[in-house]
C-alpha cells in the first residue's frame, strides 16, 4: 500500500498504527553532496519537496525485492546530516502487504502498478494548519534545522499543499481523510500471512 501526503499529514503515525510492516521512502533521498540534489537557494539547504532529491530507482527496486523476497536493505537517512548514515534491513515479516509511505509516492504509484505489486494507493487530506503545526512541532523536536529555517520552509510548503495532493491524485492515489486511511490500512492489516519473511 503507497501512502502519501503532505509533510506532517500523519503518513508515518498511520501507517505505524496499522500494524503492517512500514517502508520509509524518505529514506532514500539523494546524499546532499550529490550533484544532482536540487538546493532551495532561498533557504540555503536542500530542497527535500523537490523529486529531484528522492532517488526513485533505488525506491521502486527495494519495493520490488521486498515483493518478491520479503526483505531488503534500506539506507538510513540523517536529514540533519543531509546524508545517509546506514543501512537496515527491512523485512515484511510474513505478511502479505505492507505500507510504503513518503512524500514522493507519487513518483512509483504507476510503475507499482505496471509491476503488478500495487494494492492501494492512498494520500491523507488534512488541513494545510494542521500539517502545519505537527510538522513543525517534529521538526523542532528532532532538531532537524534551525526554527527560522523550518517556519520559513513550514509557510513555503503550506503554499504547495493543494497542489501536492493535487499530483498525486492525478498520479492515481484516492484522497482520504485521516480516519479512512486508517480503516483502509487495518483492512490491509487483516490479510492472511504469508510463509515467506
Amino acid at each position: 500500500v503507497l501512502l502519501a501526503g503532505p509533510s506532517g499529514s500523519g503518513k508515518s503515525h498511520l501507517a505505524a498504527a496499522s500494524g503492517l510492516p512500514v517502508l520509509c521512502l524518505d529514506e532514500f533521498y539523494k546524499d546532499g553532496s550529490d550533484p544532482t540534489c536540487p538546493r532551495d537557494e532561498g533557504l540555503g539547504i536542500i530542497d527535500w519537496d523537490d523529486p529531484a532529491a528522492w532517488d526513485a530507482e533505488a525506491a521502486m527496486a527495494a519495493i520490488e525485492e521486498i515483493c518478491r523476497i520479503g526483505s531488503c536493505d534500506v539506507p538510513r537517512y540523517d536529514i540533519s546530516q543531509d546524508r545517509a548514515v546506514g543501512t537496515t534491513r527491512f523485512s515484511r515479516e510474513g505478511q502479505t502487504t505492507f505500507v510504503a509511505e513518503g512524500i514522493f509516492v507519487a513518483e512509483v504509484v504507476r510503475r507499482c502498478r505496471d509491476a503488478g505489486v500495487l494494492a492501494e494507493a492512498i494520500v491523507i487530506t488534512r488541513s494545510p494548519w494542521t500539517n502545519f503545526a505537527r510538522r513543525l512541532a517534529r521538526d523542532l523536536a528532532e532538531r532537524r534545522k534551525p526554527p527560522m529555517t523550518l517556519l520559513r520552509r513550514g509557510r513555503a510548503l503550506m503554499a504547495q499543499e493543494a497542489s501536492l495532493v493535487q499530483t498525486l491524485v492525478e498520479a492515481g492515489c484516492r484522497p482520504l481523510s485521516a480516519g479512512q486511511a486508517g480503516a483502509s490500512l487495518a483492512r490491509w492489516a487483516q490479510e492472511p500471512a504469508t510463509d515467506s519473511s
